[in-house]
C-alpha cells in the first residue's frame, strides 16, 4: 500500500488521521517536533490499530534535516501536512513565530516534494481564510478576505503557495481542506486533544474546567449579533475530519481530482454558539461548568459555519457525529487521561 507522510502526526488531528490511514491499509511515516505533542501517542495509536507507525522527531524549520529525510524516503506517495502553530489569540500576540512555523516549514516541505516523481499533497487549511464571511453558510466560492489574525493569514499564504506550484507543475496535485472547528476524541479514549500548558481552544478548556484542572472558563464576549450574543462556530468531530483526509488522499492517488488544485470545506454545516457548546457539554457530562463572560478577544470572527455540499457531493464525504457525540467523546477522553496520569 502507498507510503504516506503525516507531518504533525502526533498532534490532535494528526494522530486521529494516522489511525484512519492505518485502518485503510496505508503505510504511515510521522514527522513531529513534539512541541505540542508527546511521543507516547505512538503507543496509543499502536494500541488502537495494532501497528506502530514509523516516527522521526524532526523540526521542519531545519531545512537540511527535511532534505535528508526526503533523500531517505523518496518513495513517499502522499503528504498530509498538519505541522503548524494553530491558535488565533497566540498568533496575534506573536505573529513572527507563526510566520516562521507555518510558512518556512511549508516551503521546505514543498521544495522536497517537487523532486518526487508524483506529489500528492493534502494541506491542513482553515475556515479562517474566509475572515468574517458575508453570508452563512460559507461556500468554497466565498471570497478569501483579509485575515483577521496572523494564524489565518498563514493559511491564506499557504494556499497561495500551493496554488502557485500547481500552476507550473502538472505532476503536483494539492487539496486544501478548509476545516472548521475540530473537537472530540477517538471512541477508544486512547487519543484526543491534549494541549501542553493552558488550552487555546474552547473544548479542552471546558473539559479541563469540568475535571478541576482549571478554575473557570472565560467566554470571550456576549455582545455579538448572534442568538445568544456569543460567537458561532461549526464544531466537527475529529474522527469525521480525519476520515475526510483519507477520502481526499484517495481522490488524488486514484486521479479522481478534476484539477490539480482543489479546495473543500470540512464541517458539519451547523453553527453552534459558545453557550450552545457549554449547554451540550453540561447535558452529556452531567457536570455544571464554572464560566464567566469576559471581554471580546482580538481576531475572533462573529460566526463561521460551512456549506458542505461540495465536500458531500464531489469529495464524497459527510460528517456523521453530532455536537453531543463529539463532546461526550471529549469528556470520556479527559477523564481517561487524568485517571491514567
Amino acid at each position: 500500500m502507498a507510503k504516506i507522510l503525516v507531518t504533525g502526526g502526533l498532534g490532535f488531528i494528526g494522530s486521529h488521521t494516522v489511525v484512519e490511514l492505518q485502518n485503510e491499509g496505508f503505510e504511515v511515516v510521522i514527522l513531529d517536533d513534539l512541541s505540542n505533542s508527546s511521543e507516547d501517542v505512538l503507543d496509543r495509536i499502536n494500541s488502537i490499530t495494532g501497528i506502530k507507525p514509523l516516527f522521526k522527531k524532526l523540526d521542519l524549520k531545519e531545512k537540511s534535516k527535511v532534505q535528508s529525510f526526503f533523500e531517505k524516503h523518496n518513495d513517499i506517495q502522499g503528504v498530509i501536512h498538519f505541522a503548524a502553530s494553530k491558535a488565533v489569540g497566540e498568533s496575534v500576540e506573536n505573529p513572527l513565530l507563526y510566520y516562521e512555523n507555518n510558512i518556512n516549514t511549508l516551503v521546505y516541505l514543498l521544495q522536497e516534494m517537487q523532486k518526487l516523481e508524483t506529489a500528492n499533497f493534502i494541506f491542513s487549511s482553515s475556515c479562517t481564510v474566509y475572515g468574517q464571511a458575508d453570508a452563512m453558510p460559507i461556500t468554497e466560492d466565498a471570497p478569501v478576505k483579509k485575515a483577521e489574525s496572523p494564524y489565518g493569514n498563514t493559511k491564506q499564504i499557504g494556499e497561495e503557495i500551493i496554488q502557485d506550484i500547481c500552476k507550473i507543475n502538472s505532476e503536483f496535485s494539492g487539496i486544501a481542506l478548509r476545516y472548521f472547528n475540530p473537537i472530540g476524541a477517538h471512541k477508544s479514549a486512547k487519543i484526543g486533544e491534549l494541549p501542553i500548558g493552558v488550552p487555546q481552544n474552547l473544548v479542552p478548556f471546558i473539559t479541563q474546567t469540568a475535571i478541576g484542572l482549571r478554575e473557570q472558563l472565560s467566554v470571550f464576549g456576549d455582545d455579538y449579533p448572534t442568538h445568544d450574543g456569543t460567537c458561532i462556530r461549526d464544531y466537527i468531530h475529529v474522527v469525521d475530519l480525519a476520515k475526510a483526509h483519507v477520502v481526499a488522499l484517495k481522490r488524488l492517488l486514484q486521479g479522481k481530482n478534476t484539477s490539480n488544485y482543489e479546495t473543500f470545506n470540512i464541517g458539519t454545516g451547523k453553527g453552534s454558539s459558545v453557550l450552545d457548546v457549554i449547554k451540550s457539554f453540561e447535558k452529556v457530562s452531567g457536570q455544571k461548568l464554572n464560566y464567566k463572560i469576559a471581554s471580546r478577544r482580538a481576531g475572533d470572527v462573529i460566526e463561521a459555519y460551512a456549506n458542505t455540499e461540495k465536500a458531500n457531493n464531489i469529495l464524497g464525504w459527510k460528517s456523521q457525529s453530532s455536537l453531543d457525540d463529539a463532546l461526550a467523546s471529549a469528556w470520556k477522553w479527559e477523564q481517561n487521561i487524568r485517571k491514567n496520569s
